[in-house]
């Protein structure tokens, strides 16, 4: 299957936020910027694009212009082993931006994530079973997931 690689169009601001990431994700880093070009329809050596890998991932940041923002019709899934990585993940996030509900938050850019953990995916998997339903109803009532309580809802 060919690799498939996110493109983020935002307002101006594609180089901070590739920068901000990258000082959030470990083993991230900018891999390229090209800047516009004469007759083309940014400020001529201002950032066009910029492309840079959270954790082996790949990006694009397009510095397109105000016609398109984000929605939460599309988010970014971080999957984190433990209470930690989630707090470290919240909370670099929501600065400047906003919280959710169930996990999700919106950053300083309007880009949506999830930040959610993996033990929540095992207890989950038989949705029918009353205790993923009991942790289920616990995750609706939380903006930040919180592990502990998600167990103790989970065990009953």
């Amino acid at each position: 299957m060919p690799k498939t690689t996110p493109c983020l169009w935002f307002d101006g601001q594609a180089e901070a936020a590739a920068e901000h990431y990258v000082s959030i994700f470990p083993n991230s880093k900018i891999l390229t910027t090209i800047p516009y070009g004469p007759d083309s329809m940014g400020s001529e050596g201002s950032t066009m694009v910029v492309t840079f890998s959270l954790d082996g991932q790949d990006y694009v940041g397009l510095n397109g212009g105000p016609q398109f923002t984000f929605s939460e019709a599309i988010s970014f899934q971080i999957y984190c082993a433990d209470q930690d990585e989630v707090d470290h993940y919240w909370n670099a996030l929501t600065v400047g931006g906003e919280e959710g509900p169930c996990g999700w938050l919106k950053d300083k850019y309007g880009l949506s994530w999830q930040v959610v953990p993996k033990v929540m995916l095992e207890m989950l998997k038989d949705e029918k079973s009353p205790r993923a339903q009991r942790a289920m109803n616990a995750m609706m009532k939380m903006k930040k997931l919180d592990i502990d309580e998600l167990k103790r809802a989970y065990q009953g």
